[in-house]
């Protein structure tokens, strides 16, 4: 297996809250985040930074560092981040991934490995194409996507990213985009790779998560709102929380609400 520097990963520590009488303070989780297609690890900061306030620890995953060397696939990025996890020291802290959209099928993936971690939360997330006909049209324009990654200027790649009216816009500053630039390549394989399209379709093994796993989607995104829950249904394991007056990018348009969900679940 090839290792890839985990440098690129975005880290906060959680503030510890205060300790009641006669009990130590005590960090509550520690939060693996993956972002989203076309995304950072730097697209987390703000949600990290309200978890930190609640005692959450995270940590912001660069997807791309998996690309690097070599197409990986999904179950295979599952393994990797397993192990990735599973090779450092969690002082103690319960482990628990966070997935946002392609991270969000990413984070599947590792949780049908078994790996380390004691609870999850899918955000916008899709377990799969069950239509042959609507994979292979996925396969099809991401394709596309691949492409125009590697050859457009990379401010109209973007904005024709951002105008897709399921995303409604941007969501970083333009140093962080002239940053995500230096990941064209990866992002491009990814389009390839990690496609919906490529995806197996993962409906019929989601029970066996055993962990429990939260599913958020937005009130305003009623495709992902309909597969959270039609997912959330399918385990005794599973909950479902929809967030008001929000679309697809539940992180970013209702950040302060899921800061505060993830909360309550992990305590």
């Amino acid at each position: 297996m090839i290792q890839t520097s985990k440098e690129t990963d975005e880290r906060r520590d959680a503030k510890k809250p205060a300790a009641k009488a006669g009990d130590e303070a005590v960090i509550a989780a520690e939060c693996w985040c993956l972002h989203g297609a076309v995304g950072a690890a730097a697209d987390w900061r703000g949600i990290a930074a309200r978890l930190a306030t609640r005692g959450i620890s995270t940590r912001a995953v660069d997807l791309w560092r998996f690309l690097q060397c070599e197409s990986v696939t999904m179950p295979e990025f599952g393994k990797r981040l397993n192990a990735n996890a599973e090779g450092e020291v969690s002082h103690g802290q319960r482990r628990i991934l966070i997935g946002y959209s392609m991270g969000a099928r990413l984070a599947l993936h590792a949780l049908l490995e078994d790996g380390p971690w004691e609870a999850a939360v899918i955000i916008s997330g899709n377990p799969g194409l069950r239509d042959t006909a609507e994979a292979s049209a996925r396969r099809v324009a991401d394709a596309v996507w691949a492409t125009q990654a590697l050859t457009l200027p990379w401010p109209d790649f973007l904005g024709k990213w951002n105008a897709q009216p399921i995303l409604g816009g941007a969501i970083r500053d333009e140093r962080e985009d002239r940053k995500l630039m230096q990941r064209r390549r990866e992002i491009a394989r990814s389009f390839v790779d990690w496609s919906l399209g490529n995806q197996e379709p993962l409906w019929e093994k989601l029970s066996a998560i055993k962990i429990p796993t939260l599913w958020i989607a937005g009130e305003n995104d009623p495709k992902f709102r309909s597969l959270a829950e039609e997912a959330a249904g399918l385990s005794e394991n599973f909950s479902l929380q929809i967030a008001l007056d929000s679309g697809h990018r539940v992180p970013w348009e209702n950040e302060e609400w899921l800061a505060e969900k993830i909360a309550e679940f992990v305590s």
